[in-house]
């Protein structure tokens, strides 16, 4: 791992463990915490929480994918961890609600309005219940987006959605992201940008509502646990994670991350395939560089 930047004390030193210790780990899953086949190392992993248990760390799920989805991933433990599910919509902790964001319905509708003139993208509407398509949807493109949500079904109408909806993901081919990106920016502007477009990696992009990304439900935790930026560590890979890096004293990129997320972490791990997240918590454990 690479030194980037030290943290750094009101004054500018460097700050080292002895003068604190990281008090929670942040991490995102697709392409930093699972590898390519959406599996991590239980065993290595399930040593390494018991480990954090014991001296008090906090370990959060941070994820662009469905809470019920995520929960998945953690069977035995789902009720004593925290989530940051939805990109920051929806936050949790022990199976407790901390924070639900809310689109209002004509919001919603004017965004279906915008995405129904790009034909090429799959649209999932995401809500606190599941997740929705059109009925039109094709059984391959359902059974790909269950690896995200494990609540998702068919409507006919998703604008008559009866459901608290907070995201809407779209699934495009990787070449097109960029372009759509920049056509979502612009026709979001002209309606007082009531949704933020950004990447999550992997030919997604999420539309979420502003303020409510990865950092802000992260602060909401550190506010209820009482734990400073300084005594975080967040690890992550794509764009949707860039607000959560900065935020983070300690954070790290992935080494399969995206360039301009590497170019706001301070130090680097190994990519997603080879446990670099895993190796990261392995450091702080054993209080190696940079949490010496």
């Amino acid at each position: 791992m690479n030194q980037i930047n030290q943290p750094k004390g009101q004054n500018g030193e460097r700050i080292g463990a002895g003068e604190m210790a990281v008090k929670m780990i942040a991490v995102d899953m697709d392409g930093t915490f699972l590898d390519d086949n959406k599996q991590y190392n239980v065993q290595r992993f399930s040593r390494q929480y018991a480990l954090l248990k014991q001296k008090g760390i906090r370990f959060v799920v941070a994820s662009g994918n469905q809470y019920y989805q995520l929960q998945r991933y953690f069977p035995d433990i789902k009720d004593e961890i925290a989530f940051v599910a939805e990109n920051g919509a929806w936050v949790s902790d022990c199976n407790e609600e901390i924070f639900c964001g809310e689109l209002a319905q004509e919001k919603v509708h004017k965004i279906l309005d915008i995405l129904a003139h790009e034909p090429d993208i799959a649209v999932v509407v995401c809500g606190r219940n599941g997740a929705y398509m059109h009925s039109s949807t094709s059984d391959e493109v359902m059974a790909m987006l269950a690896n995200h949500y494990h609540r998702l079904e068919k409507r006919d109408d998703l604008y008559a959605i009866d459901d608290t909806i907070f995201k809407f993901s779209l699934k495009l081919e990787h070449e097109g992201v960029d372009a759509l990106l920049q056509r979502l920016h612009s026709r979001l502007g002209e309606l007082e940008n009531i949704m933020h477009p950004v990447s999550s990696g992997f030919g997604f992009i999420d539309l979420i509502i502003p303020g409510c990304h990865k950092a802000h439900g992260i602060a909401l935790l550190q506010e209820k646990w009482g734990i400073s930026d300084c005594e975080v560590l967040a690890i992550g890979d794509s764009a949707n994670d860039i607000e959560m890096l900065r935020q983070a004293c300690f954070s790290f990129s992935m080494a399969n991350a995206a360039d301009s997320v590497a170019a706001v972490a301070r130090y680097q791990t190994q990519s997603n395939n080879d446990e670099g997240a895993l190796n990261v918590i392995s450091r702080v454990l054993a209080r190696e560089f940079p949490f010496d």
